[in-house]
């Protein structure tokens, strides 16, 4: 009899990857989405249902039954501190769901480096692998570095930028490193970390690890631009990508990203456990990424309602 698995957001990013290696694998795949429209390969091969945190008793009759949850719901940094207060309820509210529907093991996505930020982005992911610490499931923590692969947001609109303005700024020297790691890696890692019995915490990571600008000096190759790369003051340059944004209609680069930016966050402590080399998969992509600037607001899970509260 085939395992049965349920995956958060299975027809957005990093959970649709996932879906495939479940399903290469011969698993039964649920998705709790709220996107309505499935990548086409995926189409027609998942049950899905609302992911709806006001409903938590729906969200366990969906789940009963199955094997493991693999959740990678969260929110994108640009929503502000209160928004990650809620998003932290949500995921309980999940979680608890999720143990009344005797869901074996919990893989939840995480992020490299929580407790090394004070930053609210940050320190509700900490927050949140410590209420999965004490639910009394069986867990795996998986923390990727700077996630990228087909449809990604980050590096295309880099690529955007370069394609599309004469200059582009570079915060400092950009000598702080990070550490790209393949959406594709990163769902291989969760899988296994699905299979497996201990209770673990691991980092999803590449094998490469350049610094900011060598990073967009290998985007700007990639994509033929003439675009000028200066060194400016970081309040200079996050001045510049305000006014991108504001072109953009999105916020293309926070303080608080380039503080941790700076910080190295986006660089693991462990070995390597992706395969995929940045610069071998950056040229094969010369032909498309960055045509358009891609939202993270839109191609996250799509905005739910506020979580209801009862007074008793």
């Amino acid at each position: 009899m085939a395992t049965t698995d349920v995956v958060t957001g299975a027809f957005s990013y990093t959970g649709s990857f996932i879906a495939r290696r479940l399903l290469a694998a011969g698993h039964e795949v649920r998705t709790l989405t709220n996107n309505s429209s499935a990548p086409r390969d995926l189409a027609g091969k998942l049950v899905s249902a609302p992911l709806d945190f006001n409903d938590a008793d729906s969200l366990m009759r969906f789940m009963r039954g199955a094997d493991t949850l693999y959740n990678t719901y969260w929110i994108h940094s640009n929503y502000g501190a209160d928004a990650f207060v809620g998003a932290v309820l949500r995921s309980k509210t999940l979680f608890a769901a999720a143990r009344e529907a005797g869901i074996r093991r919990l893989v939840h996505i995480s992020i490299a480096n929580p407790t090394a930020s004070r930053h609210p982005y940050y320190a509700s992911k900490a927050e949140l692998e410590e209420t999965l610490r004490s639910a009394g499931m069986s867990y795996a923590i998986v923390r990727p570095t700077l996630v990228y692969g087909e449809g990604d947001v980050l590096i295309n609109n880099i690529a955007w930028v370069l394609r599309h303005f004469p200059a582009f700024a570079i915060p400092g020297e950009g000598a702080y490193r990070l550490q790209p790691v393949h959406v594709d890696d990163v769902a291989s890692i969760a899988v296994t970390a699905g299979l497996a019995e201990d209770n673990t915490t691991i980092d999803a990571a590449g094998p490469e690890i350049p610094s900011f600008v060598e990073l967009v000096r290998m985007i700007r190759q990639a994509v033929g631009s003439r675009s000028v790369l200066l060194k400016t003051a970081p309040a200079v340059a996050l001045a510049g990508a305000r006014a991108v944004g504001f072109f953009a209609k999105d916020a293309l680069l926070t303080r608080e990203q380039f503080d941790d930016l700076r910080a190295e966050l986006l660089v693991s402590k462990e070995p390597p456990r992706g395969t995929i080399r940045f610069s071998e998969w950056l040229p094969r992509q010369q032909t498309v990424i960055g045509l358009r600037y891609a939202s993270a607001r839109t191609r996250h899970q799509p905005r739910v309602a506020p979580l209801q509260r009862s007074n008793t």
